[in-house]
């Protein structure tokens, strides 16, 4: 089953062009946890079987506070490397193929250690950060004005 086009993005790992994008809807386990922050990857052109990567932090709309990051562009191809490596064969047909980033192998992955975010009622705060760390809020009006 081939992703859809429209919010994926193009990247170029050894030579091969690949199609990304992280969900755009959050799922939630029975026990009201959030799901883990997730991104899909295809060949590009002839896409044969995906790759998903599960990642060890929530997604950045979790409502439960929990930390987040910014999927960059060097950590989708490091992850692409690693799935090749581990036998995907993205050009074949075939079910969906796992790779599970855990915590210790982030850094890694993206080349230093990992910026996480928290998501916040007005935005997103750098873990352990403060108020001032967040976007300047716009006045709200009450109804009644």
């Amino acid at each position: 089953m081939a992703m859809p086009k429209k919010g994926s993005r193009l990247i170029t790992v050894d030579g091969a062009v690949f199609r990304w994008r992280v969900g755009h809807k959050p799922s939630f386990s029975p026990d009201k946890s959030a799901s883990p922050l997730t991104f899909a990857v295809e060949q590009a052109e002839d896409p044969g079987s995906v790759l998903v990567v599960s990642l060890p932090c929530a997604r950045p709309d979790n409502w439960q506070g929990e930390r987040t990051i910014t999927v960059r562009p060097v950590l989708v191809a490091r992850c692409i490397r690693r799935a090749l490596e581990q036998g995907w064969r993205s050009g074949q047909p075939g079910s969906t193929f796992q790779v599970s980033v855990a915590e210790d192998e982030l850094a890694p992955l993206l080349g230093e250690p990992p910026r996480y975010l928290i998501p916040f009622l007005w935005g997103m705060m750098p873990e352990g950060g403060s108020i001032r760390d967040l976007p300047r809020a716009t006045q709200i009006w009450s109804r009644d004005a």
